[in-house]
């Protein structure tokens, strides 16, 4: 389905999956990437592309009597989200989304909300219940299944309203500047030391003159 017959939705407002995983983990990462077209390349870029040079060739396969997607399209109208799952596996006509990443088992499971949206566009797409789905960590090769719980739909539809705002706004995000910095791609592009020190100076100056006056 192309973005311009997507329901009532404007192109303009529509929200690719990926970007609920990138504004999880940074807004201001998620603005650079959807809103500026940034994209920088570093190690851990180099090997997730390589990773997905398998499963971003569409085609279709049976395995053991399941049928198995890659680089499926995949797209919800009521939600306006649009975007492709790399990996999925029909259990029947059941629906099971297969993510795959390059990195460890991360402690924050940003991950698990792209997943889901994938899983919610299978649904309104087959007609199907799709209750979990898998995250399969290339580093140690294991697949980590994720329920789809009513809280985790729920974060779904409300990371899509915020990603589509931000789309909307014209300044990006402020920069976290914290410990997922240094393991960005888009350090170089994003500058959050820089841009931290001008708050930081600007809140300095406030504060000096506000005693100044006092």
């Amino acid at each position: 389905m192309s973005e311009a017959t997507l329901g009532n939705w404007a192109p303009e407002d529509l929200v690719m999956v990926s970007a609920l995983e990138h504004y999880s983990y940074c807004p201001r990462q998620c603005a650079l990437i959807h809103v500026e077209q940034v994209f920088d390349e570093n190690v851990y870029t180099m090997r997730g592309r390589r990773l997905h040079e398998r499963v971003d060739e569409p085609c279709a396969n049976q395995e053991g009597g399941v049928r198995i997607e890659r680089a499926l399209p995949i797209w919800s109208e009521r939600l306006g989200l649009i975007g492709k799952a790399d990996v999925v596996e029909f259990y029947g006509n059941t629906p099971y989304p297969v993510e795959y990443k390059h990195g460890p088992r991360r402690k924050h499971r940003h991950d698990d909300l792209q997943l889901c949206a994938q899983a919610i566009c299978l649904e309104e797409m087959t007609g199907q219940a799709v209750p979990k789905g898998a995250i399969f960590h290339h580093s140690s090769r294991r697949r980590r299944e994720v329920v789809f719980s009513v809280e985790l739909r729920d974060k779904v539809a409300k990371t899509v309203d915020a990603v589509r705002k931000m789309l909307k706004e014209p300044r990006l995000p402020p920069p976290f500047n914290d410990e997922r910095c240094p393991n960005c791609s888009l350090i170089n592009s994003c500058l959050p030391g820089a841009v931290a020190e001008r708050k930081r100076l600007k809140a300095l100056r406030a504060q000096l003159f506000k005693v100044h006056d006092s």
